[in-house]
């Protein structure tokens, strides 16, 4: 019985696939689900001319909304809260229009698996 161990190991979760956000930021996510028009807000969002597909809009999205983060980390003068929000629906959305397959469990993995309006 010595050479046993009673340790189980278990794999971790890839950090880079998570999102771990305030609540309250997730949770305006989610209630702005509704409003959420792609062709129109997206296009806005991301100061772009044509919509990408969706693929390319979820890559931009998460590079955006993490250099957000980074700014509300560090109490930047440059955070623009509403824009964060918006980042968050947005990423929400292109989540759930790709079938939110592959995704870890997390707040926008769970947050995806809630349908909304094309």
């Amino acid at each position: 019985m010595a050479g046993r161990s009673n340790v189980i190991s278990f794999r971790g979760k890839p950090a880079s696939r998570t999102l771990r956000r305030p609540r309250i930021l997730m949770q305006a996510a989610q209630a702005g689900q509704q409003g959420w028009r792609r062709t129109r807000d997206l296009r806005r969002l991301l100061r772009c001319e044509a919509l990408p597909t969706p693929e390319r809009a979820l890559a931009a999205l998460r590079e955006q909304e993490a250099r957000m983060n980074g700014s509300r980390l560090s109490d930047g003068a440059d955070y623009d809260v509403r824009r964060h929000v918006m980042l968050a629906i947005a990423i929400l959305a292109e989540t759930r229009l790709l079938g939110a397959r592959d995704l870890p469990d997390g707040p926008i993995a769970r947050a995806a698996a809630t349908p909304a309006r094309p």
